[in-house]
């Protein structure tokens, strides 16, 4: 492992979920000093990266409050990337879905991404010196046809991917790269415990998710901007 990160300030949403978890372990190996926002008013027991080196932990951040959001990232010196693994999922036919669920979806996947894109942009523009945006949408955002049965969800994949476009023709002028990634289906405890019959080979692994995250932030990336990258495994 490199160390292309060394002394730069991340921010890693969803740290306490799989995906964030093992972007920032990624990140802590090549050097970042990763900055963990936790919804939570303390970080969940046993929560790994508690007490480690180069890792700030902010409690009590809710990432769909603006005002919150935006007083995280005004706390963080010289940002240099800002990765977006926070979200949520749901499933359920067409007819039986009900607008809160539709607006849940809306808010954990789509506001949070915006709210701390815009806070990562505004900081990043003042700072002068670039950085790098990377946002979590999914095959079902990207693939429509993919989120049947899962229309919420995909709906606010969808918009994750769009903004993520959007943002990079915006911000390209100001070195400020945004990209994002497509997961098929990642290897995590809870998809093997929801699909127990399933070919887990083909699934992305958390660490390949990771890794291709990480390949996107990296000062080493100096041209990739406005791709939503396909990361499906053999699924």
């Amino acid at each position: 492992m490199t160390k292309s990160f060394e002394g730069r300030h991340v921010v890693v949403t969803g740290a306490t979920g799989a995906l964030g978890a093992a972007v920032a372990r990624h990140l802590l190996g090549e050097g970042a000093i990763c900055h963990l926002p936790i919804s939570r008013p303390k970080a969940p027991d046993g929560f790994e990266f508690a007490g480690k080196d180069r890792v700030h932990i902010a409690t009590g951040v809710d990432l769909t409050d603006a005002q919150a959001v935006d007083a995280f990232y005004d706390a963080i010196p010289g940002l240099w990337a800002s990765i977006h693994s926070a979200g949520g999922f749901d499933m359920g036919a067409v007819e039986a879905v009900d607008s809160d669920q539709f607006g849940r979806m809306m808010d954990l996947n789509a506001k949070t991404a915006f709210l701390c894109c815009r806070a990562a942009a505004r900081s990043m523009l003042a700072g002068k010196a670039g950085g790098r945006i990377v946002n979590v949408s999914a095959r079902a955002g990207i693939e429509p046809r993919k989120g049947g049965g899962m229309a919420a969800y995909a709906a606010s994949k969808a918009a994750v991917a769009a903004l993520t476009v959007a943002l990079a023709e915006e911000l390209k002028g100001a070195d400020i790269l945004v990209n994002a990634v497509a997961p098929s289906t990642l290897d995590t405890q809870a998809n093997r415990d929801a699909m127990p019959k399933a070919d887990f080979g083909k699934w992305v692994s958390l660490e390949a998710a990771a890794a291709a995250i990480a390949q996107l932030a990296s000062p080493a990336n100096l041209v990739t901007s406005g791709t939503v990258a396909a990361i499906y495994g053999r699924a």
